[in-house]
């Protein structure tokens, strides 16, 4: 029985070439009435870190059993597993490479399985570099309509799905501790930091992997700074982020993913 779930798609395709239309039209010669919604194709390229952030943040703003296609699959072709997941209130499908360990740090895995069943493939020989097209949509467009995730492959345990690692944000009472988990296209850099973390506090932002310390002031907006300088705010999605008003506090720090951060009460 067709079920019509909505499917999103998040890749780091791009939009230049063509493999995110072709992934439509893999979607569209199972069901063309199912609705695919864009989340971002412009992942930058083969960065899972980025990827397993912007997944994480967006899959809450989406009806329960929707499915979300994830491809940032540097490991296309190789030993890395196909999977289709099952969470209370979504469904992942996409390489086991550590894309969906965001999600899961939110939603526990009711099931799981990895896609060995050609049935549900766009073709019984799928190209050894694009997953994409010939697995993952046809695999996640099967899902959409109805088919059983137990349906699509061998059964998986959820605890084996391969987790990024990525530094836990540790909270004592004069702070807290993380890490950089994302660049956005701002420049501004998004820390593992909760935004709980510093509610009711005073608080500045101290980056200490340099020589000298450096200590930036905290603000409710960006524009509680001088245009050019840092500063640190609760951001839209839940964490503490670093920014410059009017311009790139990556540009400005030389900041990446998982170098360390500090939050210090005052």
């Amino acid at each position: 029985m067709s079920k019509n779930r909505i499917i999103t798609l998040l890749t780091d395709f791009g939009l230049t070439d063509v493999y995110v239309g072709v992934m439509k039209g893999a979607i569209a010669q199972i069901n063309p009435q199912l609705k695919v919604i864009d989340i971002t194709h412009q992942i930058p390229s083969q960065n899972i870190a980025a990827g397993r952030f912007c997944l994480m943040t967006a899959f809450a703003y989406f009806p329960p059993e929707t499915v979300h296609i994830a491809v940032v699959d540097p490991g296309v072709g190789s030993k890395r597993r196909p999977v289709a997941i099952k969470c209370a209130n979504c469904f992942l499908v996409g390489p086991d490479n550590g894309l969906f360990s965001g999600v899961l740090s939110r939603e526990s895995a009711i099931a799981s399985v990895e896609l060995t069943n050609r049935k549900y493939w766009r073709t019984p020989q799928p190209s050894s570099t694009f997953h994409g097209r010939d697995i993952f949509a046809a695999a996640g467009a099967h899902l959409a309509n109805g088919v059983a995730l137990e349906e699509l492959g061998e059964d998986l345990d959820p605890a084996s799905l391969l987790q990024l690692e990525i530094p836990n944000c540790a909270v004592t009472a004069t702070g807290a501790a993380g890490c950089i988990q994302y660049v956005d296209r701002f420049g501004n850099l998004i820390t593992n930091i909760p935004n709980s973390c510093i509610i009711g506090n005073n608080w500045s932002f101290t980056i200490s992997n340099s020589s000298d310390a450096i200590r930036i002031p905290s603000g409710k907006t960006y524009s509680d700074s001088e245009p050019g300088d840092l500063i640190a705010i609760t951001g839209s999605d839940g964490w503490v982020e670093i920014a410059v008003n009017g311009g790139s506090a990556q540009s400005v720090l030389q900041l990446e993913f998982g170098d360390k951060v500090q939050v210090i009460y005052r």
